[in-house]
C-alpha cells in the first residue's frame, strides 16, 4: 500500500487542486480499488478462521464468540497503537509496514512455512527504505522542512525571494506565510490587523487567535501593537514549533496554547477585545466552530465593544458556507458585516456594536504608518453580510456536506 499508492494519491491531489470532476472520479475509483483489495482479503480471515475452528455444530456459538472477542480486542489495540504511538513516532509509511510485518509473522507461525518467514523478512527489510520524497509542486520553491505531526502532514516551502509558506496535507492552501523583510503578507492575514477598528476606536488590549498555525497574525500583532496581549491557540503544537523556527513567531506579549479552540475557550475566564477564528483544514472548518452555541460562547468572552472575525475559506465563486456563517453569527450578534479579502477568503465580522467602513476610515489616521494603506484597502472591501443561510447548531451543522457540494458544483462547471 505505501509504495503503490503514491501515483494514485498524487493524481487525487492534482485533481483537487484543479477541481476537475474527471480527476475526482478517476482518483476516487483508483483509491477504492487500491483499498478494496486488502480490505476484502482481511475481511475473509474471520469467517474462514471460524469455519476452521468449529469442530462440532454445538460449539459454534462458543468458538465464534471467542474469535470475535479476539478480533475486537485486536481492532482496539491496532487503532490505539497506530494513532497514539506508531504514526507520531515513525510516520504513516512505516506504520503500514509494521502492521504488514505483524500479519506476516502470524501467518508464518501458523503455517510453519519457510516461505512465509521469507515474506516477513522482506517486509522487515522494507522498514529501512525511507518514504518517497515529496516535492514542492510550486515553481521556484523548495521544501526546506517536512514532518508528520499527530494530526497531519506539514511542510515548509521557501521561494527564491526568501518567502516561506506553510502547507498542510494535500497542499492546496497556504496556512501561514512569512516574509523576512515585512510583517505584512499581501494576503487575508493582514486584514485582521485593521478590521477591529471598524468596531472600536482603540487598539485591542487583548486578542485570541483560534487556529494560529505558524503564527502569521500573531507575529504581525507583536510588531504593530506591542502592547496587545496575544493568546494564540493551535491544536497542533508541531505547527507552533515550526512557526518559531521558520516563521519568526514571537512577540512581546505573546502567549501560545496547544489546545482545541472550543474546549480551551470554555475553560478560559478571560475577556477579549477581539477573537479571530481561522481554524481551517482547507477547505473544511470543524462543524463545532460554526454553530450558534459556539458563537454564543465567543460573545460571552468579548467585552461589550468586542468583535469576532471569522475567516471563511471557500471555493472561488461559492458563497454557501459564508451565508451559513453569517446567519449563524447573526443569531447571536446584532451586527454582522463582511470583508471580501480574496476570491477564496471572506472575513465575516460580528459585534454587539456598529461595524462600518466609515468608522475604520476615520480611525485609520491613528494606525501605525505601515497599516494606513491597508486600512484604506479594507474600507473599500467592507460591506453588509450576505443573507439567506441556515443557522447551524450543535445538533445540526452539516459543514462537510455543504463544502463537498460546493466543490462538486464547481468541478462540474456550475458557477454561481
Amino acid at each position: 500500500m505505501p509504495f503503490v499508492s503514491d501515483p494514485f494519491l498524487s493524481q487525487a491531489v492534482r485533481a483537487l487542486g484543479a477541481l476537475s470532476i474527471g480527476g475526482f472520479l478517476g482518483s476516487l475509483a483508483a483509491v477504492l480499488v487500491l483499498v478494496a483489495v486488502p480490505v476484502v482479503l482481511l475481511g475473509m480471515v474471520a469467517p474462514y478462521a471460524n469455519r476452521l475452528a468449529v469442530g462440532r455444530v454445538a460449539d459454534t456459538g462458543t468458538v465464534t464468540g471467542r474469535l470475535y472477542a479476539i478480533s475486537t480486542a485486536g481492532s482496539l489495540f491496532g487503532t490505539f497503537l497506530a494513532a497514539l504511538l506508531l504514526i507520531p513516532l515513525i510516520g504513516t509509511h512505516r506504520t503500514f509496514l509494521v502492521f504488514a510485518l505483524m500479519l506476516a509473522v502470524v501467518a508464518a507461525a501458523g503455517a510453519g512455512s519457510v516461505r512465509f518467514l521469507a515474506v516477513a523478512g522482506i517486509i522487515a527489510a522494507l522498514l529501512a527504505v525511507p518514504p518517497a520524497a515529496i516535492g514542492a509542486n510550486v515553481r521556484g520553491a523548495r521544501v526546506i522542512y517536512s514532518t508528520e505531526t499527530q494530526y497531519q502532514y506539514a511542510r515548509v516551502l521557501q521561494l527564491a525571494s526568501g518567502e516561506r509558506w506553510l502547507e498542510l496535507n494535500e497542499g492546496v492552501a497556504v496556512h501561514s506565510l512569512y516574509r523576512p523583510w515585512s510583517y505584512l503578507t499581501g494576503g487575508y492575514w493582514d486584514n485582521f490587523l485593521v478590521l477591529p477598528f471598524a468596531a472600536s476606536p482603540r487598539p485591542p488590549r487583548r486578542i485570541a487567535i483560534l487556529g494560529d498555525a505558524a503564527g502569521t497574525v500573531a507575529r504581525a500583532y507583536g510588531h504593530y501593537f506591542p502592547d496587545t496581549r496575544v493568546d494564540a491557540v493551535e491544536i497542533d503544537g508541531a505547527l507552533t514549533s515550526i512557526g518559531r523556527r521558520y516563521f519568526g513567531l514571537s512577540g512581546p506579549r505573546l502567549h501560545v496554547y496547544t489546545a482545541d479552540a472550543r474546549p480551551w475557550l470554555e475553560a478560559s475566564h478571560a475577556h477579549y477585545d477581539a477573537i479571530f477564528l481561522d481554524a481551517y483544514r482547507q477547505p473544511y472548518i470543524p462543524f463545532y466552530l460554526v454553530t450558534r452555541e459556539f458563537f454564543a460562547l465567543i460573545r460571552a468572552h468579548l467585552i461589550p465593544s468586542g468583535v469576532v472575525i471569522v475567516n471563511v475559506g471557500h471555493i472561488p465563486g461559492s458563497d454557501a458556507l459564508e451565508k451559513v456563517v453569517s446567519a449563524t453569527l447573526h443569531a447571536v450578534f446584532p451586527v454582522v458585516a463582511r470583508d471580501v479579502a480574496t476570491d477564496a477568503n471572506s472575513l465575516v465580522v460580528a459585534s454587539a456594536r456598529p461595524v462600518s467602513a466609515w468608522q475604520l476610515a476615520t480611525r485609520s489616521l491613528g494606525l501605525p504608518a505601515g497599516l494606513r494603506v491597508l486600512a484604506g484597502q479594507v474600507v473599500g472591501e467592507l460591506g453588509p453580510a450576505l443573507r439567506g443561510g441556515a443557522v447551524y447548531t450543535d445538533d445540526r451543522a452539516p459543514v462537510e456536506w455543504l463544502t463537498d457540494l460546493s466543490i462538486l458544483q464547481y468541478a462540474i462547471g456550475h458557477r454561481p
